[in-house]
């Protein structure tokens, strides 16, 4: 991904789970993403196309920093599935079967699982409302919007919506109603989760800032969370999303996500 053009930048296409992502190597350069570049490569027709954009930078404090942008130019702290895809190629590529990275959402735990599948520890669940955040002092676990969702933070606001049938939501309405609920102040990811069998669930996500996607880290993180709160699944969850099956469990150290990765190719950007 080495160019001498300052007017090129390298970049990889990754995703997890059909959840796709630009990667851009910013350590040891001077950094070259910001919003304009972040909606110009976001574009699926004109541009490469992603959910997400990350940013890798250097850090005293961890082996590597995240910045996250999304495809409308906004910064999230947080997306598992990108975390969960660069830690794998840098453990590939850099050596070693674990990493500490750092992103607005805190301190993440990174770990080789075994044949090519990679966990990644997201933190503790936010629970309080100040913290999902919420606009006023209220219990998360049922929220007083129609359907009662459970609110949870990830390092990013959720919804989670707990249906008969996650299949028969018509989500991209739904999601975009959701996403502006003037109960969550910073927007919201929205989740739309049924029961498939014991702590086996079925997801669908709209993600803040993106829309429909195929798969969320964060969001299984956080429908685990607030199924297990619930009384709906223990604390260990297979959650089954449009992309494929993530493996999530609440521990006391934090909510571990496991799940598979991959690289789809390498590119060069055109800058000006």
């Amino acid at each position: 991904m080495a160019s001498n053009d300052s007017s090129y930048l390298p970049f990889m296409k990754m995703h997890g789970l059909g959840n796709d992502f630009v990667v851009v190597d910013e350590r040891g350069i001077t950094p070259r993403v910001d919003a304009d570049v972040a909606v110009a490569m976001a574009d699926r027709h004109r541009g490469v196309g992603f959910d997400q954009l990350a940013v890798l930078s250097d850090t005293a404090d961890a082996d590597v920093h995240l910045t996250f942008w999304n495809s409308d130019g906004s910064l999230s702290a947080a997306c598992g599935n990108a975390t969960r895809c660069i830690a794998r190629h840098l453990m590939d590529t850099e050596g070693g079967d674990a990493l500490t990275i750092t992103t607005a959402r805190g301190t993440l735990y990174a770990k080789d699982f075994g044949d090519g599948v990679t966990s990644v520890n997201m933190g503790h669940p936010q629970l309080d409302w100040a913290d999902v955040p919420l606009a006023e002092v209220m219990d998360t676990l049922m929220l007083p919007i129609a359907g009662n969702p459970t609110a949870t933070g990830m390092g990013n606001p959720h919804c989670t919506f707990f249906v008969d049938d996650a299949e028969a939501i018509d989500l991209a309405q739904r999601g975009a109603e959701i996403e502006h609920h003037p109960l969550y102040p910073e927007r919201t990811n929205v989740q739309f989760a049924s029961l498939l069998g014991p702590d086996h669930l079925r997801m669908r996500v709209w993600e803040r800032g993106v829309g429909v996607t195929l798969a969320s880290g964060s969001s299984s993180c956080a429908t685990a969370v607030a199924a297990a709160r619930r009384g709906l699944t223990g604390r260990d969850v297979t959650i089954e999303l449009d992309g494929g099956t993530l493996q999530i469990s609440w521990r006391d150290d934090g909510v571990w996500m496991t799940g598979p990765t991959a690289h789809v190719f390498d590119g060069m950007w055109r800058l000006t």
